[in-house]
């Protein structure tokens, strides 16, 4: 059963921030000489990495809304240098917009059931995804997406 992770994108406003961000991290390594791989560190540990890697998400809460995710490609637990346990949640540097809905915050992360996951947004949605996520959000409370 797949399983996936809800986590609140701190300090992100929108899902084209979230993405300029990724391009500003891959352009650092880059000139570093350095290999690019997009990872989120986070203290706790998930219990079900099997039913995770490979086929779940981390779905991204940007300014109260769940708006976007990222396919976890592994989960690499380590010990900081502060012998503290901790993890990487390695993710596939491809940010999916998804059919917003409002999300209460929250610490840390959380099991999401596919079950219970939003949907992509649809093909030829482009234009939704590019909208304002101010005036998507206000469009979807009136019900018009």
């Amino acid at each position: 059963m797949t399983l996936h992770l809800l986590k609140l994108c701190v300090g992100c406003e929108s899902i084209a921030d979230l993405e300029s961000w990724i391009e500003e991290t891959r352009l650092q390594y880059q000139r570093l000489g350095l290999p690019y791989r997009q990872f989120h560190t986070t203290r706790m540990i998930p219990k079900k990495m099997d039913e995770i890697v490979g086929q779940g998400s981390l779905y991204w809460v940007i300014k109260g809304w769940l708006s976007a995710r990222q396919r976890i490609e592994a989960i690499e637990p380590f010990t900081d240098t502060n012998g503290i346990s901790r993890c990487h949640l390695v993710l596939e540097p491809v940010v999916v917009p998804v059919r917003s809905r409002p999300c209460r915050p929250f610490q840390g992360w959380r099991y999401l059931a596919a079950a219970d996951a939003p949907p992509d947004l649809p093909r030829g949605a482009e234009a939704i995804a590019e909208m304002p996520d101010e005036m998507q959000r206000e469009l979807r409370q009136l019900g018009l997406l």
